[in-house]
């Protein structure tokens, strides 16, 4: 497996295309449908909520929130079980975040929940105090970064979560990179280029155990989906809802 490589994505460039964007933007949200990142984000929500109250409301912050599809599949999971689950998605590109309004606007007693935020990831402390949220997601964001900056933004996910962490994200396989580019042949470069980069700026399991073990996440465990090529490294605080 050759090292993690990293290469701009189309996507990021804040003069992007908006039309392209959206178009991009549209093909996460099917990967994340179809290939576990919904999915692995909701699994782990649905394990620790047998501690939540159903009185009170329920914290998360995404980072990286792209279209905020993640936020949206996560409130229609949390109303669904009785629980008022608010999140506060976080980008720092702007026409993102203007078709992200776009996308959950569609669902108004979903989006009511969700607060739409223009910031940087690599400050989240310079606007959030530690314990700010109750958990803390990362999905396929963390690949955009170097190795100092992803030990960064994991230890400020840690520092302002009062219970805990998701990253979410991909595994850099050469399986990975053949069924990428599968997946995305005949579609538009935006989508082809940024789709493989990605793919090339994953993470190998020892990687990701490495960055845990480097920043002590002790109390998060790594899982893996082969078929999904996506993997988490999560975890809630023991005794996380003992502190009030």
């Amino acid at each position: 497996m050759r090292n993690r490589r990293l290469t701009s994505e189309i996507m990021d460039d804040p003069a992007v295309d908006r039309t392209q964007l959206d178009r991009a933007l549209g093909f996460i949200r099917g990967v994340n449908k179809r290939l576990g990142g919904t999915k692995a984000l909701i699994e782990h929500l649905d394990c620790w909520s047998s501690d939540w109250p159903k009185n009170t409301p329920i914290s998360l912050l995404d980072i990286g929130t792209g279209s905020a599809d993640l936020p949206l599949e996560a409130r229609r999971w949390a109303m669904s079980r009785g629980f008022d689950l608010r999140i506060t998605a976080l980008d720092l590109h702007a026409t993102t975040l203007e078709l992200a309004g776009d996308h959950i606007n569609q669902e108004p007693e979903l989006a009511e929940g969700i607060d739409l935020v223009l910031g940087d990831a690599l400050k989240l402390t310079d606007t959030f105090g530690p314990g700010s949220f109750d958990y803390v997601h990362a999905g396929m964001f963390l690949h955009h970064l170097k190795e100092v900056q992803i030990l960064t933004v994991l230890r400020m996910m840690d520092r302002i979560a009062r219970r805990g962490i998701i990253w979410n994200d991909l595994i850099r396989s050469r399986r990975g990179a053949v069924v990428i580019n599968l997946m995305t042949l005949g579609r538009e470069e935006i989508i082809r280029h940024d789709a493989r980069v990605s793919v090339d700026a994953g993470f190998t399991k020892s990687e990701v155990l490495n960055f845990a073990k480097r920043v002590d996440l002790g109390y998060c465990d790594y899982r893996w989906s082969l078929l999904a090529n996506r993997f988490t490294l999560a975890g809630q605080r023991h005794n996380a809802w003992e502190q009030g």
